[in-house]
C-alpha cells in the first residue's frame, strides 16, 4: 500500500528498546511511562534533524576561529502534547526542545504565521484524534509543511485514514502495526495507555 504521507521510523536500538518495553503486557506503569518519555526525546531528536533552522556564524574559540552552526531563534516553536498521554511524551521531548513553547489545552486560537508546531500523541489507531487537532490547524492556514507528529506508534489503517485528508504530513514513529481490532486497538500494539497508566479512561482512537 503506497501513502504520500513521510513516515519516517528511525532504526535506533533505543526507540526499538523503549517501543518494546511499551508492547510487553507486563512492564510496570513507571516504566510504561518511562517509556513514552524516552520515545518522546528520540523520536523528536531525529525530527527536528532536517527541521530546525540554523545559521552559519563565526565562532571565537580560545585557539582561534570555526565557522558554527546555530539554530535560529526568530522561528517559534509550539509543543501541541495530545492530552492525556501525549504529556509523557513532551516531558521526554522539552529535554531536546527546550526553547519551544507548549500549550496542553489543545490548539491555541492564535498561532504565529511562522511556527513550527509539533503533535505528540500516545498511538494513531483509526487516527480521528490526531486528525481533529489536525483540521483544527487548517482552519488556521496552518501549512502541513510546519507540522511534524511524534508517536510512538501508527496503524497501517490509520495512515490511509490520515492520507485521504492530509496526505503531505510528516510522522516519525517507533512502528507501524498491521492492522486494528473491532474495537479500533491496534494489533499487536501497546496495549491502551490510558489504562496502563491508570488515567481515566478515553476513546483510544
Amino acid at each position: 500500500m503506497t501513502f504520500a504521507l513521510k513516515v519516517v521510523v528511525p532504526p535506533h536500538p533505543l526507540i526499538f528498546h523503549w517501543l518494546a518495553m511499551l508492547r510487553e503486557a507486563g512492564t510496570p506503569p513507571a516504566i510504561y511511562a518511562t517509556a513514552f518519555e524516552e520515545l518522546g526525546k528520540w523520536l523528536t531528536y531525529e525530527a527536528v534533524r532536517d527541521w530546525l533552522p540554523t545559521r552559519i556564524e563565526k565562532i571565537t574559540t580560545n585557539q582561534g576561529t570555526v565557522q558554527g552552526t546555530i539554530i535560529e531563534g526568530n522561528v517559534p516553536l509550539l509543543a501541541i502534547p495530545i492530552v492525556p498521554n501525549g504529556i509523557h511524551l513532551w516531558n521526554g521531548a522539552k529535554h531536546v526542545l527546550p526553547n519551544a513553547q507548549n500549550c496542553l489545552e489543545g490548539i491555541p486560537a492564535d498561532i504565529k504565521k511562522n511556527e513550527g508546531i509539533i503533535l505528540f500523541i500516545d498511538q494513531i489507531a483509526s487516527a480521528q484524534r490526531i486528525l481533529n487537532a489536525l483540521k483544527k490547524l487548517r482552519d488556521q492556514n496552518v501549512n502541513s509543511q510546519r507540522i511534524r507528529v511524534i508517536t510512538p506508534l501508527v496503524s497501517s489503517p490509520g495512515l490511509k485514514n490520515l492520507a485521504e485528508v492530509i496526505p503531505d504530513l510528516t510522522i516519525h514513529c517507533a512502528c507501524i502495526d498491521p492492522e486494528l481490532t473491532a474495537n479500533n486497538e491496534i494489533k499487536p500494539g501497546i496495549g491502551n495507555p490510558v489504562l496502563r497508566l491508570n488515567v481515566r479512561a478515553t476513546d483510544p482512537t
